[in-house]
């Protein structure tokens, strides 16, 4: 049988947990390491079982080096308790960067000797139901005790657990006395009632103190953020995976003196393109967390391409990240550190970590490659190499940088530096070499004393190169953490694609209101709230998933219910001639701007002879299930109290042009079936609605797409009308949002010019059957 095995079986582990185990690799190595430890002949009792395993199971990779000692205090009975082995691991994660090891302080630490008497524990119990006793009188046997032994345990850490729960459960029994019939009787769980369908979803997370409107609806982002498990400043050490070095106590004393322990976070887009939707999910992440934990955040431009970057895209991004709401602590870029970064290469190569070397673009890709001829080139020839292609002196493409490191993926000996001479969009030709995201990351989160660097998941492969480029320049190390990215279906967020469906003329721009952009989403009228608060019920998770465009559409509702005021516009205008019209003129009837919320105001709309309908509320041959205008069944027109009856039809080229009705009363016993909205004395108007750019989920996925992804562009995507509008919503600006009643929410477009104003159709109302809209 092999060691290991009969290890687990030693360890009193059922089969199950046995073959768990056995898939964990870096856990079946501490069992065996733990056993090492063991003088000849010693067994485990059935108390030490569970302890030994608890021990190997939790110790992160970093403490390692104590599990000799945490073994030997196991078997000794130092540590006899759960609670005292989780204070040891505790105590060793905390100490490992410390020169020397106090096992007296351990020991202290983790309550080694202390024994908690009988009446310790009866006079604990007593205080503390005394300081209960009138709650516990009242809710008799109900009373949660859990409260009690919380409270007791904070007193009496080392206390035996079931002593404790013995000794409370004597003394509740001789207050109360034996259980009564109705101390046994179920209590019946009250139904919750179901969540109301149009009530918000979340909250901005702009502003954490609005209320949801729900008080079990899902927390804005930075109250998510607040109870995420990440280290606290200064404790990078208890993270796992991170490296620790005998400089790593000294350099995050001197971070913490510059940071005032401080949370720092950042956000680091390359200005070579519009933010999509994913990177709102970076933006609220890195900025919820600083404001959830009264820290800081950069917004750092990775500027270390110079090919593809443009002004533009500097100035778009900040728009974006103010637009949702964030202001950045102070706005960097990685062409600040150019100098710094070039300094810290020299330092590589003189410590013989990095090399010139003269391979292929062609000849580095893939993850088999051979490894360089130069690797090993002597140093002061890589440095003069080096200086030779800073100073221009090697043509591009010849020459690149590479560090000595095998990444996880396998990827050998990344490049640090490549020649490009292009000038670069704020240092100019100062520098013909230019660093590249593998180096540059972790420098300048370093330079920048970043607390917590998170990035996607794609980047956890780059951690040890992180951890590694830091360690290995002595400089101050922050801790990578990695999260899914947001990925919605429909769409493609490269900005490659993108930017081919700009140049083959399927989409206009990058704000094109049928991508998925920021910049297009705000243009086609999302609420940054709605984007916002789409991100937070998406959550913080590692999984990757795919979400579909209905959810965030959803969000938006959510938002715009709350915040458009309501209005009355016809896309389709059919013409009414009201031929008893009462008045001896136009009149104004005021409506609410939210109908359930008059305290929010209200406007006024023109009524007149002429007003305008939906050439779909009006059908000439109906069926009975059609509620609204037919020559034989007249409708009720919104804030009138009155309804059409046709009179005759005016066509022209057997179209209907024209409906020539009467205005009748509505009474108790004349009532339409239906009301529906109209416009008086309109503004004409500019709308445009749009579909789903692509056919399938995933556009980019060659097996349900193999012509490509512009093959899979759908056609009729965007759709004009000329619609009306009343006069009221003349003077709107770009941006501003409307409920344009039955139909959907809208907003103003950038295109709106002199008067004309153009309208994009943000979403549609939702569906509700059996009920017309």
């Amino acid at each position: 049988m092999p060691a290991v095995m009969e290890h687990l079986i030693s360890l009193g582990l059922t089969d199950q947990k046995i073959k768990e185990t056995l898939k964990n690799a870096t856990l079946t190595a501490t069992i065996t390491r733990a056993f090492s430890y063991f003088p000849p002949g010693v067994e485990l009792n059935s108390t030490q079982k569970p302890l030994l395993f608890q021990a190997c199971s939790k110790m992160k990779p970093q403490s390692a080096q104590f599990l000799e000692l945490i073994v030997k205090k196991i078997l000794n009975h130092s540590l006899d308790t759960s609670l005292r082995v989780d204070k040891a691991l505790e105590y060793v994660l905390a100490n490992v960067t410390k020169a020397t090891f106090d096992e007296s302080d351990f020991d202290t630490a983790c309550g080694v000797g202390v024994v908690v008497t009988p009446e310790e524990i009866e006079r604990a119990v007593e205080t503390t139901i005394a300081k209960y006793q009138e709650d516990i009188v009242e809710q008799r046997y109900r009373f949660n005790v859990g409260k009690l032994l919380t409270e007791i345990r904070a007193a009496l850490p080392w206390v035996d657990g079931k002593a404790l729960k013995s000794e409370v459960d004597v003394q509740v029994f001789d207050l109360l006395g034996p259980k009564t019939e109705a101390d046994e009787e179920k209590i019946v769980k009250k139904r919750r009632d179901p969540p109301v369908a149009n009530a918000p979803k979340a909250v901005s997370a702009i502003e954490p103190t609005v209320n949801s409107g729900r008080p079990d609806g899902p927390r804005s982002m930075v109250d998510l953020m607040r109870n995420v498990d990440f280290h606290r400043p200064g404790e990078n050490f208890k993270t796992d995976g991170y490296v620790v070095t005998p400089e790593t106590e000294r350099l995050l004393k001197e971070h913490l003196q510059r940071t005032g322990g401080k949370v720092r976070t950042r956000f680091p887009p390359e200005p070579n393109g519009i933010l999509h939707i994913g990177h709102a999910k970076a933006i609220n992440i890195n900025f919820a967390y600083a404001a959830a934990n009264d820290g800081i955040c950069f917004l750092r431009y990775d500027d270390t391409n110079p090919e593809k970057e443009e002004e533009k895209f500097v100035k778009g991004i900040r728009d974006i990240v103010e637009w949702l709401g964030y202001k950045p602590y102070k706005i960097t870029y990685s062409s600040d550190y150019f100098q710094q970064l070039y300094d810290f290469a020299v330092q590589l190569i003189k410590r013989d970590m990095a090399y010139v070397c003269h391979q292929t673009a062609e000849q580095m890709k893939g993850f088999t490659t051979e490894p360089s001829k130069w690797r090993n080139r002597p140093v002061a020839e890589s440095l003069q190499l080096f200086e030779d292609m800073k100073n221009g002196k090697i043509d591009e493409g010849t020459a690149t940088l590479r560090m000595k490191i095998t990444l996880e993926e396998g990827k050998m000996d990344p490049v640090a530096y490549r020649i490009k001479f292009i000038p670069h969009h704020r240092t100019g030709t100062k520098w013909c070499i230019y660093p590249t995201y593998d180096y540059t990351h972790c420098l300048c989160d370093s330079l920048e004393d970043i607390t917590h660097s998170l990035c996607t998941k794609e980047f956890q492969s780059r951690r040890s190169s992180y951890y590694w480029l830091c360690n290995a320049l002595n400089i101050y190390c922050p801790v990578q953490w990695e999260y899914a990215r947001l990925n919605v279906n429909y769409t493609v967020v490269s900005k490659r694609k993108i930017n081919k469906l700009i140049t083959e003329n399927i989409v206009n721009d990058w704000d094109d209101p049928r991508l998925f952009t920021l910049s297009a989403l705000r243009r086609k009228g999302y609420p940054a709230e709605a984007i916002n608060n789409f991100c937070a019920q998406m959550g913080l998770t590692g999984a990757q998933t795919s979400i579909d465009p209905a959810a965030l559409e959803a969000s938006a509702r959510d938002v715009l219910n709350l915040t458009a005021p309501r209005t009355m516009a016809v896309l389709e205008p059919l013409k009414i001639t009201i031929l008893n019209y009462p008045h001896d003129g136009p009149i104004q009837v005021p409506v609410a701007d939210f109908p359930t919320m008059a305290e929010k105001g209200t406007h006024m709309v023109w009524f007149d002879r002429v007003v305008y309908i939906e050439q779909s509320d009006f059908m000439e041959n109906a069926d009975k299930s059609f509620r609204r205008l037919t020559p034989g069944q007249p409708v009720g027109l919104k804030y009138i109290g009155s309804m059409l009856r046709v009179e005759s039809i005016v066509r022209k080229s057997n179209t209907v042009e024209e409906l020539k009705c009467r205005i009748e009363q509505c009474t108790a016993t004349e009532k339409p079936k239906a009301y529906i909205h109209w416009v008086a004395k309109p503004v004409p108007v500019e709308v445009r609605m749009y579909e789903k750019l692509f056919m399938h989920k995933n556009p980019e996925d060659s097996n349900e797409v193999p012509a490509g992804f512009l093959s899979d562009c759908a056609t009729d995507t965007i759709r004009t009308v000329c619609g009306y509008v009343d006069t009221h919503l003349a003077n709107s600006e770009v941006f501003d949002k409307f409920q344009f009643e039955r139909i959907g929410y809208f907003s103003v477009d950038p295109d709106s010019r002199n008067g004309q104003l153009v309208f994009n159709r943000t979403v549609t109302l939702k569906e509700d059957t059996g009920k017309i809209n």
